[in-house]
């Protein structure tokens, strides 16, 4: 084949149109990147698997434009049921809490990967980016100013010229190993499950059934939301080669629950899966990036990798797009350095949650705070000040949790929306604080900067004006006194100051942002 120049440079190219790949996609998009997104499959992914929204993905996927379709595909996950011979034990294993005005989706949400999967693709495609089908990323050569990538389509071999390359092609990316990044960790070859989409005749839609047996072995069915369909699990026994055929997977899953009223039928997306724990050593090799799977892969237990992985996207999506922009570097240093943490805190949870799950162990079946990823926080990051001022309630780093307060018209305003879209956000609390906004510097090239001014009156330095009746704000945000608090566009506190707040505020945005602007001074 031969390979095809192509002189257009793009600014980034994202090999994978997982639900990883394609977030990545819709936040550089509408930053105002030229962004190509490549997948070698001729069509998405039509199977369940991840099938887990976690509540601060649900925040996550809200600003980018496509909840409301994640909404209509799924439901709350139903309770366990357990059977011990002729009985059904109900278990709640999913924690069910009440929506409050900080947590506005405070439930894991049930929905196949395949409507994840197009919910983003749907979004993607409404911003007028498609992804290009069929396209086999082959290879790389890394140049100082741009990536030269190597893709294999029906047509033959292509060259895509891109000022940055992302790797969101899964646990097997081939981007991480044209980059020689090592992927430490183990795939556990004996501990197999074979995972099937498919309608079980007999069993009841009420529960997530599962079938315990001795030695860690069980069947699972979980009902999948607005379908006739199971995922129905099979923990194999040890050395054993699963047939795949429909009366092999019939005989197996009958012996497994015991229950020979049962049957599959109307089969489709099948699965063997081995549990692999890997965490790449570096998500960076110079213009070269990796996300989702492709920097950590985890154990099924607990709806943690997609989770994790969409949540990477949005980590490097701003940093992306203020780079291009002309912020400092170094900025794009600040992703590997705040996610790989994370990611290895969730390989262990997840890893513990499947090793319970196996064994029915109560306190890993049960998921709560830790699953849900609202208290996941950057405060040892590189983007967290010296010395930097806290709350009662909050620290630098932190979540900017949602708040219901009113508007100058006396309807009814969340922060979330005032939240959403590409901008960073300054929260002026008080009358001094609401002051402090006529001398906040912002650079005109990159994220924009949102001013909200609370409980400071009627004021015009701010975009936004709001009063905080119920102390819905105050009570959440811990704050009393006068205090200027700056959003990252991906919803985590960059700055609580109380003195000096302009320009503080301003210094410690200096490494996020582009320079900013200093008019010239006329001649006199």
């Amino acid at each position: 084949m031969k390979t095809k120049p192509n002189t257009e440079t793009v600014d980034v190219l994202i090999v994978g149109a997982g639900p990883t790949g394609t977030a990545l996609a819709i936040d550089l998009t509408r930053r105002g990147a030229a962004v190509r997104v490549i997948d070698k499959a001729a069509n998405s992914f039509d199977g369940s698997r991840a099938k887990g929204v976690q509540p601060r993905s649900l925040e996550v996927l809200e600003d980018l434009g496509v909840l409301d379709d994640i909404l209509a595909g799924g439901g709350i996950y139903p309770p366990l049921g357990i059977h011990a011979g002729p009985l059904t034990i109900p278990w709640h294993m999913m924690s069910r809490n009440e929506t409050t005005s900080d947590v506005p989706y405070p439930n894991t949400w049930l929905i196949p990967q395949f409507r994840t999967d197009a919910a983003l693709r749907a979004g993607l495609q409404r911003m007028g980016v498609a992804v290009e089908t069929e396209c086999e990323f082959v290879g790389f050569e890394q140049r100082p100013d741009a990536v030269l990538a190597s893709v294999a389509g029906p047509g033959g071999v292509a060259e895509i010229s891109a000022r940055y390359l992302v790797g969101a092609d899964g646990g097997g990316s081939m981007v991480r190993k044209a980059a020689d990044i090592g992927f430490e960790g183990s795939t556990d070859e004996a501990d197999r499950m074979v995972i099937v989409d498919a309608v079980v005749d007999g069993l009841s839609r009420d529960y997530w059934h599962v079938w315990p047996r001795p030695g860690g072995r069980f069947a699972g069915a979980c009902p999948l939301p607005h379908s006739d369909r199971f995922q129905v699990m099979i923990r194999l026994n040890l050395g054993e080669e699963p047939a795949l055929d429909e009366e092999s997977l019939n005989a197996r899953f009958r012996k497994q629950t015991g229950d020979k009223k049962l049957r599959l039928s109307d089969i489709g997306w099948k699965s063997v899966f081995r549990p692999n724990i890997r965490l790449a050593e570096r998500y960076r090799s110079g213009r070269v990036f990796i996300a989702g799977d492709a920097a950590h892969v985890h154990p099924p237990a607990g709806a943690q990798g997609l989770n994790t992985g969409l949540q990477d996207a949005y980590n490097l999506g701003w940093k992306l797009g203020q780079v291009l922009a002309g912020a400092p570097e170094a900025l794009l240093d600040t992703y590997e350095a705040e996610r790989q943490p994370i990611a290895a805190r969730v390989l262990g949870l997840a890893t513990k949650k499947y090793d319970g799950f196996a064994k029915l162990d109560p306190s890993s079946i049960k998921r709560g705070d830790d699953e849900r990823q609202l208290g996941l926080h950057y405060r040892a990051g590189p983007l967290v000040p010296s010395g930097a001022e806290q709350t009662t309630t909050l620290h630098v780093g932190d979540r900017a949790p949602d708040a219901k307060l009113l508007d100058a018209n006396g309807g009814a305003r969340r922060l979330f929306e005032l939240f959403s879209g590409a901008h960073f956000t300054a929260i002026a609390y008080g009358r001094a604080a609401a002051e402090e906004l006529a001398v906040l510097p912002w650079p005109t090239a990159g994220a924009g900067l949102k001013k909200i001014a609370v409980d400071a009156g009627e004021h015009p330095n701010a975009d936004v004006v709001l009063a905080d009746i119920a102390d819905s704000f105050a009570r959440t945000y811990g704050v009393s006194d006068s205090t200027l608090l700056l959003i990252r566009p991906d919803g985590y506190l960059s700055s609580i100051v109380t003195t000096d707040m302009g320009r503080t505020v301003s210094a410690q945005a200096a490494p996020m942002s582009p320079a900013v602007d200093i008019p010239a001074v006329p001649n006199s």
